[in-house]
C-alpha cells in the first residue's frame, strides 16, 4: 500500500475526522452488504441464469469498492454519491433475493423484469466507478492490495483474489493494471489451479485479451505472458480461441515490443498444436507475421526466445496444404536452411524438423530443399567439430534419411560433402543412440546406391 498523498495544507483533513470516518463507514457498509448479498444469492434456486449474471456483477462491483476502501472518501464527493446509490440498489436487490428464496414474489414475468432492471442498474454503477477511476480521482496509491491466498487456499478465496486483480485490470490506472497483471502472472506460474479459476470466468479472459491492445508496453507484455501460460494447458485452448485471442496476438506479433512478441509467439506455437486453428491464424495475417520474424535470422545474432516459438508455430502449420504452399512461395525454405546454423539448440531442432516436415511426401518441395542447399546445411550440422549437441545430430541424421534417399543423385551429393566419413565417425565414436541410428542410415544408403555401397566398403564398414 502506497503512502497517502495530501493536498495543500488548508484542505488537509485528519483521517480521524468525523467526515472522513463517515465516508469510510458508508463504503465499508456497502462492501459488507454486497458480500452478504452474494452469499444469499447462492441460496436462490429459481431464475438461476439471471442470478448468476447478477452475482458476477455484484462480485465485480464489490472488488472495485474493496480496492478503494482506504481512500479518503470525503475528498471524493462523486464517489460518496456513487456509494450511496449503490447501497440503495443493494438494498433493493436484497429484497428481490429474499422474495426469490421464500418464493413470495407475485409473478414470474414481473420478477424477471425486476431482475433485468436490477442488472442494468449494476451495469450503470460499474460504469460510473470506472469513470471515477479513469478521471484520476482514485489511484493505486490509495488502494488496498489484497494478498494472494496461501498454499492450500480454498477455491472461493482464490476466486476472490483473481476477481480483485481483474477489477484492477479493468478500472485501474496504468501502474495498477501493470501490478495486477504481474501478480496474476506469478499466481498462474506458481499454482496452475489459478489458471482454471481464470479460464472459468470468461470476463477475466476478455479483459486479458483487451489488454493485449494496450498502448502501454508493459501492460501488453504482461498480458501476453499470462496468455502464454494459459495457452499451455490443452483443455483451455478452446476457451482462448472462442474468446477471440488470435487477432490480438497477431497484432502484438506485428507491432508489439520484443517481450510482447515473445509471449505472443509462444501462445501461437501452443495454439497451433491443433492445426484446425491454422485457418484463423492465416486469415488474420499470422503466417506472414511469423515468417517475417524468422526471415533474416541466419545463425549468429538471433533472439532465440522469440524466433524459436515462431519457428515452432510455422512447423505446426505445415500440415495445412494451402498454408504450406503459401510459405513455400514466400521463400520459407531458404529462411529455414539459414536457421539450421543457429547457435541455439531449440531453434536448430525446429528448423531441421520444419524442413523435414515441409518436404514430407512432396517431391517438388523436397527437390527445392536439396537445390537451395538443404543437404549441405544438414551435413554441416553433423560435422564433428561443430558445437551441436548429440540430440541435434540425431535429428539431423533422421532428416538426412528422410530427405536424401529419394534419389541416387541426392546420395551422390551426400558422398561429395563427406557424409560417409561422418557416418563412420559416429559408428566408431558416437554414443549408443547415435551409433544405432548411423548404422540404420548406412544400411539404407547401401541399399539405395552402388556408389554408396562402394564408399562405405572402402571406409571399412
Amino acid at each position: 500500500m502506497g503512502e497517502e498523498v495530501k493536498g495543500p495544507k488548508e484542505t488537509e483533513q485528519s483521517p480521524d475526522s468525523p467526515e472522513s470516518s463517515a465516508g469510510a463507514s458508508s463504503l465499508r457498509r456497502a462492501v459488507e452488504s454486497i458480500s452478504s448479498l452474494i452469499s444469499l444469492s447462492f441460496s436462490i434456486k429459481i431464475f438461476a441464469a439471471k442470478w448468476n449474471t447478477i452475482r458476477t456483477k455484484l462480485e465485480d462491483l464489490n472488488s472495485g469498492l474493496a480496492a478503494v476502501q482506504n481512500c479518503e472518501t470525503d475528498e471524493n464527493p462523486v464517489l460518496l454519491g456513487l456509494v450511496s446509490n449503490i447501497s440503495g440498489t443493494v438494498n433493493e436487490c436484497h429484497g428481490l433475493a429474499r422474495r426469490c428464496v421464500d418464493l413470495s414474489y407475485s409473478g414470474k414475468l414481473l420478477m424477471q423484469s425486476d431482475l433485468d432492471m436490477l442488472s442494468a442498474k449494476l451495469d450503470l454503477h460499474a460504469r460510473n466507478l470506472t469513470e471515477i477511476y479513469n478521471a484520476g480521482v482514485l489511484t493505486h496509491r490509495f488502494a488496498i492490495v489484497v494478498s494472494r491466498p496461501g498454499n492450500g487456499a480454498c477455491r472461493d478465496d482464490m476466486r476472490f483474489y483473481v476477481r480483485d486483480l481483474m477489477t484492477r485490470m479493468k478500472i485501474g490506472g496504468a501502474e495498477m493494471k501493470r501490478q495486477a497483471l504481474l501478480n496474476l502472472y506469478e499466481a498462474v506460474v506458481e499454482d496452475d489451479r489459478y489458471v482454471k479459476v481464470v479460464v472459468e470466468q470468461s470476463d477475466i479472459v476478455n479483459v486479458l485479451i483487451s489488454l493485449l491492445d494496450s498502448q502501454e508496453a508493459e501492460i501488453q507484455e504482461w498480458s501476453a505472458k499470462v496468455v502464454s501460460v494459459i495457452s499451455g494447458f490443452g483443455s483451455y485452448k478452446v476457451v482462448l480461441i472462442g474468446a477471440g485471442i488470435i487477432a490480438p496476438l497477431i497484432r502484438v506479433l506485428e507491432c508489439g515490443s520484443e517481450v510482447g512478441k515473445e509471449g505472443a509467439a509462444k501462445s501461437l506455437q501452443r495454439l497451433t498444436e491443433n492445426s484446425d486453428n491454422g485457418w484463423s491464424i492465416s486469415a488474420h495475417g499470422g503466417v506472414t507475421a511469423l515468417l517475417k520474424l524468422c526471415s533474416g535470422c541466419e545463425g549468429g545474432d538471433v533472439r532465440a526466445e522469440l524466433v524459436g516459438p515462431a519457428c515452432g508455430a510455422l512447423k505446426n502449420l505445415v500440415g495445412v496444404e494451402e498454408i504450406k504452399r503459401f510459405m513455400v512461395e514466400e521463400g520459407v525454405i531458404s529462411t529455414f536452411i539459414g536457421l539450421t546454423r543457429s547457435k541455439d539448440e531449440v531453434l536448430q531442432i525446429n528448423s531441421i524438423e520444419f524442413l523435414q516436415n515441409i518436404a514430407s511426401g512432396d517431391e517438388a518441395v523436397r527437390s527445392m530443399v536439396v537445390k537451395e542447399g538443404g543437404i549441405r546445411a544438414l551435413v554441416r550440422v553433423l560435422e564433428y567439430r561443430s558445437a551441436c549437441s548429440c540430440k541435434v545430430r540425431e535429428i539431423a541424421l533422421r532428416a538426412v534419411e528422410n530427405l536424401c534417399f529419394g534419389s541416387t543423385s541426392c546420395v551422390s551429393v551426400l558422398i561429395r560433402y563427406g557424409f560417409v566419413e561422418q557416418l563412420m565417425s559416429f559408428l566408431r565414436n558416437g554414443e549408443a543412440s547415435i551409433q544405432e541410428l548411423a548404422l540404420k542410415v548406412a544400411i539404407r544408403m547401401c541399399a539405395k546406391s552402388e556408389e554408396a555401397k562402394k564408399a562405405l566398403g572402402g571406409a571399412n564398414l
